[in-house]
């Protein structure tokens, strides 16, 4: 996952608007805001997505990320 990437799930996120496990309602609002980079993420990594979501890491070394 880069930084852009990380970043429009994080502006996502503080928008209050969605679960974040709600893929769909995640992708509605990235759309919105023209967050294409996260949409096309949403589909093609949705387990690094929710991984991320779920536990804060992107990588399987556990790397963890500040939400």
């Amino acid at each position: 996952m880069d930084d852009i990437v990380r970043s429009q799930i994080i502006a996502v996120k503080n928008t209050g608007e969605a679960n974040m496990l709600d893929k769909h309602k995640a992708a509605e609002i990235a759309l919105r805001e023209g967050f294409h980079d996260l949409v096309i993420f949403l589909e093609a990594y949705e387990s690094v997505y929710s991984r991320f979501i779920l536990t804060g890491k992107t990588d399987k070394n556990n790397k963890e990320e500040n939400l």
